[in-house]
């Protein structure tokens, strides 16, 4: 097995809807702000190479959204989906698996693009893309709190092109081993049945945290975002996470963190904090 960060773009989100009800002097001093208190943040997908599967997990944004939209996002930054794919040695028809964490805009936009004629279509044509029949059926259903994240220029095409395959049935908050070799574990927080990988990579477990821990400076329980739909369900799930990541040694590769790509953490007295960071070259090479 081998394993490749794959950046798919960089932007910036205001940082006090980021961290809640953490007052902007505390959350500042891990995550500063610029001057109009955004926060930068990362795209960072992970591509597996394990036998005959190449599979990528979570896509970015895309570019296929209109100059005002990606205006509010303040895209900064030289990384693309493709460019980073091509770095790695990699063509969007060598992929075989696209599994998608959950289907907000900055997980999944990359995902689907726009052809010479301007109809809509998947970037990555032989693969098939996983999510799973709850989170679906959330997202195609959107509530008025997410709308604005679930596009369904990004999703109704997956399902159009026949490529749409369902993780089902989901029991319980762990399903030990899937089609794509690694365990899923499912938080509802964030958003309804959002999913989070285990690859065992060698000696080691790279779990990917998606929206659950989008930054080092959110390892508090109490720093949550306010996008997520239901805080209290995402502290609880966090840290019961956060206990077994620091029990078991797990590796926690962060895909909204500008500055640090994988993490551990450890049980201290004032609860669950940072241990050690690592970039992906160290883990991976």
């Amino acid at each position: 097995m081998k394993l490749y960060p794959i950046e798919a773009g960089n932007f910036k989100l205001d940082g006090g809807a980021m961290f809640g009800v953490v007052p902007k002097s505390i959350w500042q001093k891990t995550n500063p702000a610029d001057q109009n208190n955004q926060i930068p943040l990362a795209t960072r997908c992970l591509l597996i190479e394990n036998g005959d599967q190449l599979i990528l997990i979570d896509t970015g944004m895309g570019n296929k959204q209109s100059e005002k939209f990606y205006g509010y996002y303040h895209l900064w930054g030289d990384f693309s989906l493709l460019s980073s794919l091509k770095k790695a040695g990699f063509h969007p028809d060598d992929i075989t698996d696209v599994f998608l964490t959950h289907l907000h805009f900055d997980h999944c936009g990359g995902a689907i693009i726009t052809n010479n004629n301007g109809s809509l279509q998947p970037l990555f044509k032989n693969a098939k893309y996983w999510s799973n029949q709850a989170h679906w059926q959330w997202a195609i259903a959107p509530n008025p709190r997410e709308k604005a994240s679930f596009l369904k220029e990004n999703i109704l095409p997956i399902e159009e092109s026949g490529q749409l395959h369902l993780i089902d049935p989901v029991k319980g908050s762990f399903i030990e081993n899937t089609a794509l070799n690694f365990g899923v574990t499912f938080v509802n927080g964030h958003t309804d049945k959002q999913m989070l990988p285990h690859i065992q990579y060698k000696d080691k477990v790279i779990v990917f945290v998606a929206d659950l821990l989008p930054t080092v400076g959110h390892i508090p329980l109490p720093y949550v975002m306010s996008y997520d739909i239901r805080p209290l369900v995402t502290v609880d799930e966090k840290k019961e996470f956060l206990e077994k990541a620091a029990d078991q040694n797990w590796y926690l590769f962060l895909e909204h963190d500008a500055h640090h790509e994988i993490i551990t953490v450890k049980r201290t007295d004032r609860g669950i904090r940072l241990h050690e960071t690592y970039t992906c070259n160290e883990i991976f090479n």
